[in-house]
């Protein structure tokens, strides 16, 4: 996916100006938004005989990006993809997004900083385009601390799906399979290649091929999912999918085996050694891949959408003293297997220091 321009430089200083670019750049076109940008309010239209699905992510500097390592394009695109993807989670639809965005004062002062956030949008905007997804609204403000400002982004996406059919974390049973979309631990590792040489991506003219600067949300497998009743829950592993799995086992009552040598583990971890690559797919997140179950008696696709379907362990009942998870070892050895992956509030082992969520 080649990155859009923004049709003007920002050369208006000041919120207003700023709104007035956005919504010159952002035009509705779509029959699910009856009013966008320019009012109180925006007013949507979902489909008949359908429900309405929300869901909001932050995008914190220092947190979630880092601005001297991550392109604006990439936080820009990372900013929606982490909406998509929860609703592609769920099988759902995009209707509209909607920005809220704190800027430091500064950014709008200088042409560098003008130009940070022209590449900003371009790269949300790229992301918006090839899913049809509409900017809506939101809103913007000034950042405190002044030129020490951090960046705050707080994305939301309304999305639908027909009445009663969203996919959900809590309808898996024992002897479902376990399966996962794409490739795992690619985030992670490029992350680690970002940090060690300490040096941003100046600009990426494609999203190809960077799983952690251009994450994939995998819309079109939540929907086929939906569409063709193939899964009983699903749930996106941004976290990491040892942290995810273990939701999944909670809302569905269940615990999880998985086979180590089923995992498809991404090149780029591959690189890291084995060790690490496993760490990195069971661990790592911001993969934004969908793991879901199904019964053991569906014929699952090789892929979805395009995007491949690995089958990589199944559900179990609930026994005293059995693990949540398990991972089967190589050697066909049964490995108790711990949520490793991201929780905010928790706080920050070393193992952690050099992660962003």
């Amino acid at each position: 996916m080649l990155l859009v321009k923004m049709t003007k430089p920002f050369t208006a200083l000041g919120e207003l100006g700023l709104i007035d670019q956005i919504r010159r750049n952002f035009t509705a076109g779509s029959k699910a938004v009856t009013l966008g940008i320019g009012d109180d309010c925006a007013i949507l239209r979902p489909p008949p005989d359908s429900e309405v699905l929300v869901t909001t992510d932050f995008t914190l500097e220092g947190r979630h990006f880092l601005r001297n390592l991550h392109p604006p394009e990439s936080i820009g695109h990372r900013c929606l993809a982490r909406g998509l993807s929860d609703l592609a989670a769920m099988g759902a639809t995009p209707l509209a997004a909607f920005l809220s965005l704190a800027l430091p004062a500064s950014m709008l002062a200088t042409s560098a900083g003008r130009g940070w956030v022209r590449r900003f949008f371009s790269g949300l905007r790229a992301l918006a385009e090839m899913h049809r997804v509409p900017l809506a609204g939101g809103d913007t403000a000034e950042s405190p601390n002044g030129k020490s400002g951090l960046i705050l982004a707080d994305i939301v996406l309304v999305g639908s799906a027909p009445k009663g059919e969203a996919l959900r974390r809590s309808g898996a049973s024992a002897g479902d399979a376990l399966y996962v979309t794409g490739q795992l631990g690619g985030a992670a590792a490029e992350l680690a290649t970002m940090l060690k040489r300490h040096r941003r991506i100046l600009s990426a003219p494609t999203t190809e091929d960077h799983p952690q600067l251009f994450p994939e949300p995998r819309l079109d497998v939540g929907e086929s999912l939906l569409r063709r009743e193939l899964a009983t829950a699903c749930i996106d592993i941004s976290d990491g999918l040892s942290t995810d799995l273990a939701h999944l086992c909670r809302a569905s009552n269940v615990f999880a085996e998985i086979e180590q040598t089923a995992l498809p583990i991404h090149p780029l971890a591959h690189k890291l050694g084995a060790k690490a690559a496993l760490r990195a797919a069971l661990h790592g997140g911001e993969d934004y891949e969908l793991l879901f179950t199904a019964p053991a008696s569906v014929l699952m696709p090789t892929s979805l959408a395009g995007v491949p379907i690995t089958r990589i362990g199944s559900l179990k009942n609930k026994r005293s003293g059995r693990p949540l998870m398990t991972i089967l070892t190589p050697d066909s050895n049964h490995v108790e297997l711990k949520p490793g992956g991201w929780e905010h509030f928790s706080g920050a082992p070393k193992s952690r220091k050099n992660r962003l969520h």
